[in-house]
């Protein structure tokens, strides 16, 4: 809960996030998945604020595999969208809609 405070959410925010996704009061690992994650997310020019959108609105976004990450944002820095991307939710995404949206564009 502290961590997510730490990004920026307010209660309400985190209370959400844990009540969609209860996994992150344990069985989904800080250090060695939630940490990381978000630290991509901001190497690829995601903001802090935009992260917490993005984990406000679909916290299960911790859960996904790096593979899926590492598809994605390959995917975007190929096509040249990623540094035009003004938010993260493309990571919300179900597999189909984001090949419609970014590999099939």
């Amino acid at each position: 809960v502290l961590w997510l405070k730490g990004l920026g959410m307010d209660n309400l925010q985190v209370a959400k996030s844990i009540v969609k996704f209860p996994q992150l009061m344990g069985s989904v690992s800080l250090e060695g998945n939630m940490k990381p994650k978000v630290n991509v997310l901001r190497e690829y020019a995601c903001t802090d604020e935009q992260i917490v959108r993005a984990l406000s609105s679909f916290p299960q976004l911790l859960s996904l595999s790096s593979k899926r990450w590492a598809h994605r944002f390959s995917v975007l820095q190929a096509s040249g969208v990623l540094k035009n991307h003004s938010s993260c939710s493309f990571m919300s995404l179900t597999d189909a809609a984001f090949a419609v949206r970014f590999e099939n564009a």
